[in-house]
C-alpha cells in the first residue's frame, strides 16, 4: 500500500475533523478526504476501463489546473488507482502542452482550463464531462497513439528544459514517497504545520513538499488559486499580496523561488509588517545568494537554502531547523548518499528513477544520478555548489569560471535585478544586465564595483551592457524557475557583447 494512503487512513482514524486542505473554496478534513480519494479513485479506473476497453495498464492522465482541493484529489486518487499522472503546468505554451499530449499517450486531461486545452490539442468538441469542483474530465480523440511507459512509471514530470520542449522524468511513487518522508524529517514538519502552497502543484517541488510531506504529517495544506497568493504565469508576481496570503492564511511553511524571497525581502526593508506564523521557508529551485539570505534572516524569516533535481524526484539535500549554514544547500537528506566525480561533479545514490519520456535506453546502469552540478562537501558534511559542469567557461588567461557564482553576488547589488556572465576565451568577463527599474548607469557601475571587491580578479566582471528586457519564460531567456538560457541570451545579444572586447 502506498505510505501516503496508510499515512492518510491514521490520521482518519485518529483525528477525523481535522482540516487536511483548505482553498478558496472548501474545505477537507482527514475523514473527508479518504472517502473522496476513495471515491474518485474508482470513478478513474471506470473512465479508464471505458476509454481503454480494459485491454492492459491503464493509460496516463493529465492535470491542467490552478491550485486548489481538486487538483490534490485528482492526484491523490489517481495515485490510488494505480494510474499514471502527468501534471502540466500552467504556464506552458499551447506548443509545450501539445508537445506533451503529443508524446506521452494521454488520452484523458483534468482540467479547469477545457477551452485552453482544446486550443492546444487542435481539436474541435472534444468530449468533456463534471469531475470534482471546477474540474473537467476532457477525453482526446481515440486515434491519440499509446505511449508505453517505463516499468514502474506512477508520474511523469515535465521540466521546462533549455529548450521549447520539455522534457518527462518518469518517476515511481516509492521514490517520490521517500523523497517525501526524508524531506518531512529534514524540514521538521507535524500536524501542527499550515503549509501555504505558494508554487504551482503541477512543478514536482510543490507537488512533494507542499503536498505529500504535510500529509504524511497530518498537517492542514492550504491551496488558494495562483492569483491569489501573488503568482501570474511563471514570474509575475505581486510580492504584497504574496505577503498578505502567507499572514491570512497564518502558514507555518512555505516553499519559495529565489525571486519571491527577494521581494519580501524588499517589502521588508521598505517597511512593510511580514508573517510571523513561519517557522520554516524552504527556498530552491535556482541559485540563492549568501546576502539575500543573511537578509531575510536580519528580518526574522526562517529561510532555509535546498538543492534538488527532478530526476532524484525533487530534493536532494536542505537545510535544517537549528542545522543550517548560509551558502550551502544543507546536509542530504537521510536516504541520499553523495560522491564525486573527479572532476567535482556530484553523484546522487540511493535514489532510482525511470529515465526520460521516449528514451529508449534505460537511465545509466550504474547505482548513481550524474547531476552535472558541481560542488563539494565541507568537514561537516554541508553541501556546497560551484556550479553547472555545463556552464563553467574557461578565460583566455586558462582560468575556469561558474558564471552562477559571479552572477549570484551580482543579483545581490542594489540596482542589479537579473545579470548574465559571460567570458570564455576572452581576457576578461563581461556581463548582459537586467537593472532594476529607476537604476542609473552610474549606480550599475557602483554596484559593478562592490561585487568585484569579493570576488578574485579572474572572475571580476570589467564590462557589461544594459539588457532591452527581463529574462523570462516567455521571451525564452530563462526556465520557469529561473534558470538563465544562457545561449538564447548571448544569441541576442552576441554583437553587442563582441563590440565590449574591440580594441
Amino acid at each position: 500500500m502506498s505510505r501516503i494512503i496508510a499515512a492518510l487512513q491514521r490520521h482518519a482514524s485518529s483525528n477525523p475533523l481535522k482540516v487536511a486542505l483548505q482553498d478558496d473554496n472548501s474545505t477537507l478534513t482527514y475523514g473527508q478526504l479518504l472517502v473522496e480519494i476513495e471515491r474518485l479513485s474508482k470513478l478513474l479506473l471506470e473512465g479508464r476501463a471505458r476509454a481503454a476497453g480494459g485491454d492492459g495498464a491503464p493509460r496516463p492522465i493529465a492535470i491542467l489546473a490552478d491550485n486548489g482541493n481538486a487538483w490534490a484529489l485528482a492526484d491523490l486518487a489517481a495515485n490510488a488507482a494505480g494510474i499514471p499522472v502527468i501534471p502540466l503546468p500552467p504556464f506552458f505554451s499551447a506548443a509545450q502542452i501539445a508537445h506533451v499530449i503529443s508524446t506521452s499517450g494521454i488520452d484523458q486531461v483534468l482540467t479547469d482550463q477545457a477551452p485552453r486545452l482544446i486550443a492546444a490539442s487542435g481539436q474541435a468538441d472534444l468530449p468533456a464531462e463534471p469531475f470534482y469542483g471546477n474540474l473537467q474530465r476532457v477525453r482526446l480523440p481515440a486515434t491519440t497513439r499509446a505511449v508505453l511507459l517505463p516499468s514502474g512509471t506512477d508520474k511523469v514530470t515535465f521540466t521546462s528544459g533549455t529548450s521549447g520542449e520539455p522534457k518527462g522524468v518518469c518517476l515511481g511513487l516509492a521514490t517520490m514517497e521517500t523523497v517525501a518522508e526524508s524531506l518531512g524529517l529534514a524540514s521538521a514538519a507535524s500536524r501542527g504545520d499550515r503549509h501555504l502552497c505558494l508554487l504551482p502543484l503541477a512543478t514536482l517541488l510543490e507537488n512533494i513538499g507542499g503536498l505529500y510531506v504535510p500529509l504524511l504529517a497530518g498537517a492542514t495544506i492550504c491551496l488558494p488559486g495562483l492569483t491569489n497568493v501573488g503568482l501570474t504565469g511563471s514570474s509575475g508576481l505581486d510580492a504584497g499580496r504574496m505577503i498578505a496570503a502567507l499572514s491570512d492564511w497564518q502558514a507555518s511553511t512555505a516553499i519559495m523561488v529565489p525571486q519571491m524571497l527577494q521581494a519580501m525581502v524588499a517589502a521588508g526593508q521598505a517597511g512593510v509588517r511580514l508573517p510571523r506564523s513561519l517557522r520554516y521557508i524552504a527556498v530552491g529551485g535556482a541559485p540563492v545568494s549568501s546576502s539575500l539570505l543573511e537578509q531575510a534572516r536580519d528580518l526574522g524569516l526562517p529561510v532555509h537554502e535546498g538543492y534538488g533535481l527532478s530526476e532524484c524526484a525533487s530534493v536532494v539535500a536542505v537545510n535544517r531547523p537549528g542545522d543550517s549554514r548560509i551558502g550551502s544547500v544543507g546536509k542530504p537528506l537521510p536516504h541520499v548518499r553523495i560522491d564525486f566525480a573527479d572532476d567535482g561533479e556530484i553523484l546522487i545514490y540511493g535514489i532510482r528513477w525511470n529515465g526520460y519520456l521516449g528514451d529508449r535506453v534505460l537511465p545509466q546502469t550504474c547505482d548513481f544520478i550524474a547531476t552535472g552540478d558541481l560542488g563539494y562537501l565541507d568537514a561537516d558534511g554541508f553541501l556546497f555548489l560551484s556550479g553547472r559542469k555545463k556552464n563553467i567557461f574557461i578565460t583566455s588567461f586558462g582560468r575556469n569560471v561558474a558564471p552562477e557564482w559571479v552572477e549570484v553576488n551580482l543579483v545581490t547589488q542594489a540596482g542589479i535585478a537579473q545579470a548574465a556572465i559571460f567570458g570564455e576565451a576572452r581576457p576578461f568577463n563581461s556581463a548582459v544586465i537586467v537593472p532594476q527599474p529607476g537604476t542609473s548607469p552610474a549606480a550599475i557601475e557602483a554596484a559593478l564595483d562592490k561585487a568585484n571587491r569579493q570576488l578574485p580578479d579572474y572572475a571580476q566582471v570589467r564590462a557589461w551592457i544594459p539588457a532591452m528586457e527581463p529574462f523570462t519564460l516567455g521571451n525564452g531567456m530563462s526556465t520557469a524557475n529561473g534558470r538563465l538560457r544562457r545561449t538564447e541570451i548571448f544569441g541576442k545579444y552576441a554583437s553587442r557583447i563582441n563590440a565590449l572586447y574591440q580594441p
